[in-house]
C-alpha cells in the first residue's frame, strides 16, 4: 500500500469493524426475509415470475438471458417452496430468497475490496453502510432479478482481479475465470468486466506483463467455457439472443440516432445516485484519473467502474438513453473510490466546513433509506402523491402508475383470482378453457398466481407485442394453431382489434381493476372465446425483437 494513501489512521484490531460489518449484513438480511415473509405488499414483478416461468423449463439458456437466474429460482423453489407457501400463501419468499443472498454477498465484498485497496476496515464498514440503503443497490436485495446474481458475480470479481493482480495468487485467476462465467451466465454485460481488467493491465505499465502470462488467459479461457450453455442453445435456435441483443442496443439498421440519448442517460443516473453520490463519483472519476493517480490499487478501481459507465453513454445514441439500471456494476468500484474520496476531504476539512460535510453525508443516507423505505412500502408516500395524481379517465384509467413505480408490482393476484373464476365457471359448463395473455410480460404472472400454476401462452406477437421465450416453446397457439382449434381460451388484454375472426363466438368483456386506497392501480381486459380457428397474422412471418 502506498503512503500517501489518503485514509485515517484506524485501530490495531480489525475486529471490531468486521464484527459490526457482519452483524450488520446479517442483521439486514434477516430484516429482508421477515419482510418478505410477513409484511410485503408487493407482488412478483414481471421480470420475476418471467424468470420464475424459465425456472419451470430448466434449459441451457433462454430467449433473452443466461440460465443462471432459472437455475437459482428453481433451486430456491425445490429447498423452500414449501415453507415459502406455508408462510405467504406462494412461492413468493423461495422466488425472492436468492436475491437476499446475493445482495449480502455483494455487500460483503464491497467490504472486502475496500480493505484490500485502503487497508482501512472502518472506511470499509462505512462504504457498507452508504451502499446498503441505496434504492439501486437496495431493490436488488428484495427482488429477484438477473441484476441480483450479475451485481454479486461482479463484486466478488473485483475482489478475486485485486488478489489475482496485486497478491500475485496463481488461484485467484482460475476463481475470477469462474465468477466472470457464472456472471455472463446471469447478464451478457458481465464481459465488460475482463475487457476493463485487461484495459487495466494495458494502461498500468508495471501490471502490463498480466496481459502476456497464463493466468490472464487461463481466466479468459474458463468464462468463455462457462459461455457454451449459451452458445449450443443459440446454435439450436437460430441465434436468436443475438437478434434481440443488436436490437435492444438500438444499433440495428431501423433505429435513427438519438440526439438526446446521452443527455437522458447521464440524467437519469444522476437522479439514480440521489444526484450527491453521483457526483462524488464523477469527482472521484477526475481526482483519480490516469495520469494524475500514481497508486494502481486507485487506478484498478478507476478502470473497473468509469469504461463500463462510457460504454453505455455509446449506446445512448442509439437506444435515447436506455434503461437505468444498465450501468450498475460502475458504481461498485466506483462507490468505494467515492466514499474514499469523501473521507479524504472530510479529513481536509476543519470546523464549519468538516460540519456541514458530515451534516450533507448523514441527510443523503436519510434520503436514501427513505427512498428506500418507500420503494418497499410505497402506500406510506400515497398522502403525497395523491397531491399530484390526476383524476380516473377512460383513456388514463390508472394515472397513479405515472408517480409509483411499484404499482408494476400490485394487482396480480386480483387478476389471477378474477380469472381462476372464469376457470371455473368454463370447468362447470364442461370445459377447460387455455390461458393466455398479449402481453408477454404478464405471462409468469399468471402461471404464477391462477390456481394450480397453469401453462399460460402468449399470442403477443399477433398484437404487436415483441418476440419473447413464449414463441420458443412449443406447441402454442400461433406456432401451433391445429393443436388448439375449437378450444375456449381466456385473454388477457386482447386490446388490439376485434376477435370475432379468431374465435367462433366471444363473451363481452370483463374489466378487472386493482384499487388501493380509493386510487386504481393496474387494469386488464378479459375476453373469454370459444371455438378457437387460429390467428390469420400470428406474427406475419416477420420477428420482433
Amino acid at each position: 500500500m502506498h503512503a500517501n494513501t489518503p485514509i485515517p489512521a484506524q485501530s490495531a484490531s480489525p475486529w471490531p469493524w468486521r464484527s459490526a460489518a457482519i452483524a450488520l449484513l446479517v442483521g439486514v438480511a434477516l430484516l429482508r426475509i421477515f419482510y418478505l415473509a410477513y409484511s410485503c405488499p408487493l407482488d412478483l414483478a414481471p421480470d420475476e415470475a418471467h424468470y420464475w416461468d424459465w425456472s419451470r423449463n430448466l434449459d441451457w439458456s433462454y430467449y433473452s438471458k443466461g440460465p443462471l437466474v432459472a437455475y437459482l429460482i428453481r433451486a430456491s423453489c425445490l429447498l423452500l417452496g414449501p415453507w415459502s407457501t406455508s408462510l405467504t400463501g406462494s412461492e413468493m419468499l423461495a422466488v425472492r430468497l436468492p436475491a437476499v443472498l446475493c445482495s449480502t454477498l455483494l455487500l460483503a465484498s464491497l467490504y472486502v475490496l475496500t480493505v484490500q485497496v485502503y487497508g482501512r476496515e472502518k472506511l470499509a464498514l462505512v462504504v457498507v453502510a452508504v451502499a446498503l440503503p441505496l434504492p439501486i443497490l437496495a431493490a436488488g436485495g428484495s427482488l429477484m432479478t438477473i441484476d441480483a446474481p450479475y451485481c454479486c458475480s461482479w463484486g466478488w470479481a473485483l475482489v478475486l482481479g485485486f488478489r489475482a493482480v496485486f497478491r500475485n495468487s496463481r488461484w485467484a485467476w482460475p476463481a475470477l475465470g469462474l465468477v466472470i462465467g457464472l456472471g455472463i451466465l446471469a447478464k451478457y454485460t458481465m464481459i465488460l468486466f475482463p475487457l476493463s481488467l485487461g484495459l487495466f493491465l494495458l494502461a498500468t505499465r508495471e501490471y502490463r506483463r498480466f496481459l502476456w502470462r497464463p493466468g490472464f488467459w487461463i481466466m479468459a479461457g474458463i468464462a468463455a467455457f462457462c459461455c457454451l450453455p449459451i452458445l449450443i442453445w443459440n446454435a439450436q435456435n437460430n441465434w436468436v439472443t443475438f437478434g434481440h441483443l443488436l436490437a435492444h442496443s438500438g444499433f440495428h439498421r431501423e433505429a435513427a440516432i438519438s440526439w438526446l440519448g446521452p443527455i437522458i442517460y447521464v440524467g437519469g443516473q444522476f437522479a439514480l445516485l440521489l444526484g450527491y453520490y453521483f457526483l462524488a463519483w464523477a469527482r472521484a472519476m477526475i481526482r483519480h484519473r490516469p495520469g494524475l493517480e500514481p497508486r494502481p490499487e486507485i487506478g484498478y478501481l478507476w478502470w473497473l467502474s468509469l469504461p463500463t459507465f462510457v460504454f453505455f453513454v455509446i449506446f445512448s445514441w442509439k437506444n435515447g438513453g436506455g434503461e437505468l439500471n444498465w450501468p450498475a456494476t460502475a458504481y461498485l468500484s466506483g462507490l468505494v473510490l467515492a466514499i474514499a474520496w469523501l473521507a479524504e476531504q472530510l479529513a481536509a476539512a476543519s470546523g464549519l466546513r468538516r460540519l456541514a460535510a458530515l451534516s450533507g453525508l448523514a441527510l443523503m443516507s436519510g434520503i436514501s433509506l427513505s427512498l428506500t423505505l418507500l420503494l418497499h412500502h410505497s402506500a406510506l408516500a400515497r398522502p403525497l402523491l395523491e397531491s399530484f395524481c390526476e383524476a380516473p379517465t377512460r383513456l388514463h384509467p390508472t394515472p397513479m402508475r405515472r408517480l409509483d413505480p411499484t404499482c408494476r408490482l400490485k394487482g396480480w393476484q386480483t387478476l389471477a383470482a378474477e380469472v381462476d373464476q372464469l376457470r371455473e365457471q368454463c370447468r362447470r359448463a364442461g370445459i377447460e378453457p387455455i390461458l393466455a395473455t398479449a402481453r408477454w410480460s404478464e405471462v409468469g404472472e399468471l402461471g404464477f398466481y391462477c390456481q394450480g400454476q397453469p401453462t399460460v401462452f402468449s399470442i403477443g406477437l399477433a398484437h404487436g407485442d415483441r418476440y419473447s421465450q413464449y414463441d420458443l416453446w412449443r406447441p402454442n397457439p400461433l406456432a401451433d394453431p391445429d393443436v388448439f382449434l375449437g378450444k375456449t381460451f381466456i385473454i388477457v388484454n386482447s386490446l388490439n382489434g376485434p376477435l370475432d375472426q379468431v374465435f367462433d363466438h366471444v363473451d363481452a368483456p370483463r374489466i378487472v381493476t386493482h384499487c388501493e386506497g380509493g386510487h386504481p392501480l393496474a387494469q386488464w381486459r378479459l375476453v373469454v372465446g370459444h371455438g378457437f380457428r387460429g390467428f390469420p397474422t400470428a406474427g406475419n412471418g416477420k420477428m420482433k425483437y
